[in-house]
């Protein structure tokens, strides 16, 4: 789907919202793009089976119409193919032929019932909010109208799970522009995503994330394994969300998907209800909300998670990292998203923390992140990626820090945010793999230290600085080139030519005035 068309959808679905508040408004129309494509997809097979019963040559040919007829409403046929069954009131042409009925919204609650009857891995996950949105009357039919136009249908080489992703991935970027400062509670931008995956390279084994939001993180980690020849279901996936809402969201998104998961059992808070207390992961991927205080680390003050020390009550930040570094198997890995703060904060027990942390050894590689790639924030952001055994994936890096400034890479894609392009992520993520590969068989380039970007650095060195980690502190000044042209003499010349400019700007003012002054406008 083109970028255009979907700029007018969301137009157009953002015209009908009225007052509706966009954090509400939001799982209605995720929603409904969940109901159009499982009933889509249905159709698509439908249509499938009707040319199997007819073909002759075909394993499943019916000669019997009637039988035809009947086996196209056959459960089984469907669930084989690892495709949603959709009873008949549930499906897209019914409720788009009540559309315009006063009582649609209940009409919808009582598909996505129906649906999660036939379908027991989407039970308590659809949200049934349809019958009571506070929609102007119509506007809900209008909205069914509206994504009745997107078809997902596999067609010219794409498949129909890969539009819905790029459907629901633009929206949800969208509804956490509108949203401001709640939408970032739950997403994480896709660029910042792929650099994360990018440099952790998750091929198989289990991807663990502790916040995971809408699950930006479990669906690049897929496509990441897809495109570099591995299988789909090479991983495992576990998360953990607090919000009701929005661990709706995120089962939707991945169950749409085809991908199997676990989400614990309810949304629960990670501190406090831990939905898998013996989890050992190989890989986590967590964008943790930043520097919250209500935490409730006042009741965790013995925790076992606390290894490199308790953290403050009022910053939960060092929970995150130390929740993280308990959930990761002996090689696991992990890339996390937190607040520059977190790279130098003394206050409370913070530093001695990180001193803790860098001392055994478990940071890998930080990462200062460019300002405005948050939709919801102004606080400047950073990467920590942390590693429980620095001598496995590589070469033997125990002892040693990777640090990178990414601060002047990516661009501004709108006037209030900024994105990483796809090389911008592959500079990140190549550096990182050099430096961990450095002098090993199969190392494409040697890694080298880029003064301005990139510098590897002993404990020792780190340590020298009071154990903050802010890149900038290590990657030194970026190299200029010395035209070894003589300070006096660069001057001159430099003066010279301001004051020949000086002269044209002169007299371009003069030839201005006399112009307006023939018009009758004398400045």
């Amino acid at each position: 789907m083109n970028q255009d068309l979907k700029k007018t959808l969301w137009a157009a679905a953002d015209k009908l919202r009225s007052s509706m508040d966009a954090a509400e408004y939001k799982h209605i129309v995720l929603g409904l793009i969940f109901l159009k494509y499982i009933s889509d997809a249905f159709d698509e097979r439908r249509a499938e089976l009707e040319a199997a019963f007819a073909d002759e040559s075909h394993d499943l040919y019916l000669p019997d119409a009637e039988d035809r007829a009947l086996a196209t409403e056959e459960r089984d046929y469907y669930t084989m193919v690892n495709c949603f069954w959709v009873p008949g009131p549930a499906r897209w042409e019914t409720i788009r032929a009540n559309a315009k009925q006063a009582d649609i919204g209940t009409r919808i609650d009582g598909a996505l019932d129906a649906i999660e009857a036939d379908n027991p891995r989407l039970k308590g996950i659809l949200d049934k909010r349809f019958g009571r949105a506070q929609l102007e009357p119509g506007k809900l039919g209008e909205l069914v109208d509206l994504i009745s136009t997107i078809g997902f249908t596999s067609s010219e080489g794409h498949h129909a799970k890969d539009l819905l992703g790029e459907v629901y991935e633009y929206f949800l970027g969208q509804f956490a522009s509108a949203e401001g400062k709640k939408g970032g509670q739950f997403y994480t931008p896709a660029s910042v995503v792929k650099v994360l995956v990018e440099v952790l390279a998750p091929h198989k084994g289990k991807v663990y994330d502790p916040c995971c939001g809408s699950g930006g993180m479990f669906v690049q980690s897929e496509k990441f394994i897809e495109s570099h020849g591995g299988k789909f279901g090479d991983i495992s996936i576990y998360g953990q969300e607090a919000n009701p809402t929005t661990w709706r969201l995120v089962a939707m998104n991945l169950a749409i998907r085809g991908m199997d998961f676990n989400l614990g059992k309810e949304p629960a808070d990670t501190f406090h209800r831990d939905q898998h207390p013996d989890l050992k992961a190989d890989y986590v991927l967590a964008n943790p909300p930043f520097n919250i205080s209500d935490w409730g680390g006042d009741r965790l003050l013995d925790d076992k998670r606390w290894v490199h020390g308790t953290p403050p009550s009022g910053n939960a930040n060092y929970a995150w990292l130390q929740h993280i570094l308990h959930h990761l198997g002996p090689r696991g890995q992990a890339g996390v998203v937190l607040a520059n703060g977190s790279m130098s904060s003394n206050q409370n027990s913070e530093g001695e923390i990180r001193r803790a942390m860098v001392e055994a050894d478990v940071v890998e590689v930080m990462v200062a992140l460019p300002p405005q790639l948050f939709f919801n924030t102004q606080i400047p952001a950073c990467l920590w990626f942390l590693a429980k055994d620095k001598s496995k994936g590589g070469r033997d890096r125990r002892g040693e820090v990777l640090f990178i400034d990414a601060r002047k890479l990516g661009r501004m894609d709108t006037r209030v945010t900024r994105v990483f392009d796809d090389e911008d992520v592959q500079r990140i993520a190549t550096t990182v793999h050099r430096w961990r590969q450095s002098g090993e068989a199969g190392s494409d380039e040697p890694y080298a230290d880029v003064p301005g970007f990139c510098r590897a650095v002993k404990l020792a060195e780190i340590a020298e600085h009071g154990h903050v980690l802010t890149p900038g502190r290590y990657v030194g000044a970026e190299a200029t080139d010395d035209d070894d042209e003589a300070f006096n003499e660069k001057m001159e010349r430099l003066t010279a030519q301001l004051a020949e400019q000086m002269t044209k700007g002169a007299e371009l003012d003069a030839v201005i005035r006399e112009k307006l002054g023939g018009m009758g406008y004398a400045v």
